[in-house]
């Protein structure tokens, strides 16, 4: 897949994040059921809201983290969400 400027992942209509406690985790609510997320997961999903290109939500995150090198994991987690369907 290539990541240009005009790649801003977004969250499919038909799912909804939102922290659950009962899960005490975030989850991606959908028709079907639920999945629940892991930390990381969640960071990144919620900053798929299509008005971010891949960088500056890798950008983001690595300044939200105080770390660097996100990048190929970032990528290959967009890559796996939006096989699943979570993406736009």
């Amino acid at each position: 897949m290539n990541d240009t400027t005009a790649d801003r992942p977004a969250l499919n209509k038909l799912f909804r994040l939102q922290w659950e406690p009962a899960q005490n985790a975030h989850v991606l609510l959908y028709p079907e059921g639920m999945v629940k997320l892991n930390q990381s997961a969640a960071e990144i999903l919620k900053r798929c809201d299509g008005t971010r290109d891949m960088d500056a939500l890798i950008a983001d995150l690595e300044q939200a983290f105080s770390t660097t090198g996100l990048a190929p994991e970032v990528r290959a987690f967009v890559t796996d969400a939006r096989s699943r369907g979570w993406l736009e």
